[in-house]
């Protein structure tokens, strides 16, 4: 069982942000072996979904929520993660459940966007995401943008 914390960048406290940039260092640096400039600029503007495990207090997944016009047109979903130790348990569907409501509450009748990293095209298509791009390499590993598209109301 998780607890959801959402919070924008500066309602963060040292120990959150510790915890995510960790994680995200742990998950996209060290485990996929790839040096990258993790901190992009876009942290500040973004709000931040962590998910917490109530009895150790550790972080078990996280992603993170750009406003529209920021990076993309669309709002962006990004930065999604389960450390390895958590993994095989449904996190990552519960993460991207929670993060797919929050956005679509800020940001009602949008599209949203991600850049997914190839191999979990059918992770996303799951949330009803679709291709949207051709792929393309980023930081050596295989990407796609994919698109959700807008309720129709």
């Amino acid at each position: 069982m998780l607890t959801w914390q959402w919070s924008h960048f500066e309602s963060l406290n040292v120990g959150d942000l510790y915890a995510l940039l960790a994680a995200r260092n742990a998950v996209f640096a060290v485990e996929q072996n790839c040096p990258y400039q993790d901190l992009d600029g876009f942290d500040q503007q973004a709000w931040h979904l962590l998910g917490w495990r109530e009895a150790q207090h550790d972080l078990a997944a996280y992603c993170r929520v750009i406003a529209p016009g920021i990076k993309y047109a669309e709002p962006a979903i990004g930065r999604v993660l389960t450390p390895r130790q958590y993994r095989g348990a449904g996190l990552g569907r519960q993460l991207m459940t929670q993060a797919l409501a929050r956005t679509t509450a800020l940001y009602p009748g949008q599209a949203i966007r991600i850049a997914a990293q190839q191999r979990l095209e059918k992770f996303y298509a799951d949330f009803g995401f679709t291709i949207a791009s051709g792929m393309y390499m980023e930081d050596g590993i295989a990407h796609v943008e994919m698109l959700r598209p807008a309720p129709i109301v």
